[in-house]
C-alpha cells in the first residue's frame, strides 16, 4: 500500500481531459495512492459556454467536481495535470491557476512535488507535445520533480508514443481517436511509484 497523496488537476471544456483524469485516478488507486480530482476554475464567459452544446453539457455534468485550490497542491505529494492545448500552449484556465500559486512558491511549498502531465488536441500535431512541455516549464520554476512516461511500457506505443505525457487526438464529434486508457493508467502508476520513492527518501 502506497502512502502517496495524489492530486489530479484538470481543465476540460467538453470532457476529454476529465476522462483522462478519471483514468489516472483509477491507475493511481490501483497503485495504492490516496487521490483527489479537482478542476481549475472556468474563465470563459457564459455566452461562450452557452453557444457550444457539448461545452455546456460538460459544465453541467461536472458542477459537483471541486475546484482546485492552493491547499490541494500543498496537500499533495504528487500532482498529475491534464489540460487541452490552446494554439500549442496551456489553456488559459490552467495557466491562470498556475499564476495564482506565487504564495506557495515563495514559501517553498511546491519544491519536490512529483508531477506529470497529459493533454489533448483535435489532431496529432495540434500542439499536444508543446502544451505538455510548456506546462513543465512552470514545474521547473516550482522546483518540482517531473516524471514523464518516456517509453517505460509497451502500452505507450499504441497510445501514440508521446514520451512527455499521454496525449490524445479527438475527432470532430469529441471522440478519442487513440486508445490511451492503458497509457494514462501506466503514467499515473509511474508517477505514484516515483513519488513514493521521493517520500521515503525524505523521511
Amino acid at each position: 500500500m502506497s502512502n502517496v497523496k495524489l492530486a489530479i488537476v484538470y481543465y476540460s471544456s467538453t470532457g476529454t481531459n476529465y476522462q483522462l483524469a478519471q483514468w489516472a485516478e483509477e491507475g493511481a488507486k490501483e497503485a495504492g495512492a490516496e487521490v483527489k480530482i479537482v478542476k481549475v476554475p472556468e474563465l470563459a464567459p457564459p455566452a461562450a459556454i452557452e453557444s457550444n452544446p457539448a461545452w455546456k453539457a460538460h459544465v453541467d455534468a461536472t458542477k459537483d467536481v471541486p475546484e482546485a485550490t492552493s491547499a490541494d497542491l500543498e496537500w499533495a505529494d504528487a500532482i498529475i495535470f491534464s489540460v487541452p492545448t490552446r494554439f500549442g500552449n496551456v489553456a488559459s484556465q490552467m495557466k491562470q491557476f498556475f499564476d495564482t500559486q506565487g504564495g506557495l512558491w515563495a514559501q517553498g511549498k511546491l519544491v519536490n512535488k512529483v508531477v506529470s502531465a497529459m493533454s489533448s488536441a483535435q489532431n496529432p500535431h495540434g500542439g499536444q507535445e508543446a502544451t505538455i512541455l510548456s506546462l513543465y516549464t512552470t514545474m521547473y520554476h516550482w522546483g518540482a520533480i517531473v516524471v514523464a512516461p518516456g517509453y517505460t511500457d509497451p502500452v505507450l506505443f499504441g497510445a501514440g508514443g508521446n514520451p512527455y505525457g499521454t496525449s490524445v487526438s479527438v475527432d470532430q464529434n469529441g471522440k478519442m481517436i487513440e486508445d490511451v486508457q492503458g497509457a494514462v493508467k501506466h503514467q499515473a502508476k509511474r508517477t505514484v511509484t516515483v513519488a513514493e520513492w521521493v517520500k521515503k527518501g525524505n523521511q
